[in-house]
């Protein structure tokens, strides 16, 4: 049993990879858009003053100049809160980064429900579904503080540009430092289990291993896997563990339509249907308060998940 008071904050593991990656690797910069303490990128700034930007508050030129960086063979890591990065910067991530499909690598953070009391204009709800929907782009959510330097380590390695979300709030931490190495096809299995799966990712795990701890004591066996890469996404695992269990609940910080859920359902729906149940934010947007309240009125809570397991199983 994972110890829920052991958590830790993504976006400071973010501003400790870029450190340790750029001791080795040159190339790599860093762009921020103001927010760079927030987003912890203020660590790199530091470390590597010639090579870090603070491009202002101009998300649209924050993406086009790390674009050109880019295509002069630097590996540009670009920073800002999720909501304005994809909102307001999403025709120059569309034309000018993904269509030439050059490596720029966007670490947003702040996103989902975690700006919890600056409310709905700060919330980032749609930020994958938005991503997800752009040819070329790969879309990833880490668990915890040691798949996010995995994450960042992998990203910094490999070609194309790649969505990558962060949290304001600390997450839970589940994997160990130097045994755990990221793959994005592979999904890590949180907790085992034979009557339902639960595929859930990022902050949402905390709430879904409670969920799964509860059902245990029901006698519901529930296995809950780390769904860290939405895009592109392993079907053969979802195939897989539709056919095991024979239902699935889908868990989410995001709005339901687009995001996690739809992508599992893509598959299932063609390839395996199974009576599946997408728990996330039902089409509107989030509100001011502290996370866990916003969490208990948008229905994110561990009962939730509790409930929809239960339908799934019945029709199962």
């Amino acid at each position: 049993m994972y110890d829920f008071s052991k958590c830790s904050h993504t976006r400071d593991a973010y501003g400790n990879a870029l450190v340790t990656i750029g001791e080795r690797n040159p190339r790599l910069v860093v762009l921020d858009s103001d927010l760079s303490d927030s987003t912890k990128t203020a660590k790199f700034a530091k470390k590597f003053p010639e090579r870090f930007i603070d491009i202002g508050i101009a998300e649209q030129n924050l993406i086009d100049i790390a674009a050109g960086l880019s295509l002069s063979g630097k590996i540009p890591f670009v920073s800002t809160f999720a909501i304005f990065g994809c909102g307001r910067a999403w025709e120059q991530i569309r034309n000018t980064v993904a269509l030439d499909n050059l490596t720029v690598n966007l670490v947003m953070t702040h996103a989902g429900l975690s700006l919890g009391g600056d409310g709905a204009t700060h919330q980032s709800l749609e930020d994958i579904a938005i991503m997800r929907v752009i040819p070329n782009m790969q879309v990833i959510v880490p668990a915890d503080s040691v798949e996010t330097e995995e994450v960042i380590r992998y990203a910094a390695e490999t070609k194309g540009p790649k969505y990558i979300r962060l949290s304001r709030r600390r997450t839970l931490d589940i994997f160990r430092r130097g045994e755990y190495r990221f793959d994005p096809s592979q999904y890590p299995v949180i907790e085992d289990g034979s009557d339902v799966t639960i595929f859930t990712n990022g902050c949402m795990i905390r709430e879904s291993l409670k969920a799964c701890y509860a059902l245990k004591e029901q006698g519901i066996s529930a296995k809950v896997i780390n769904l860290h890469t939405i895009k592109p996404m392993t079907k053969k695992v979802i195939v897989d563990e539709a056919k095991k269990a024979g239902c699935i609940v889908t868990v989410e910080e995001h709005n339901v339509i687009g995001g996690l859920g739809s992508a599992v359902a893509e598959i299932v729906s063609q390839h395996r249907p199974v009576p599946m149940r997408i728990i996330g934010v039902n089409d509107r947007f989030g509100g001011s308060g502290q996370v866990d309240e916003l969490y208990r009125e948008l229905d994110l809570t561990p009962e939730h998940i509790i409930k929809a397991v239960h339908e799934v199983m019945k029709l199962r």
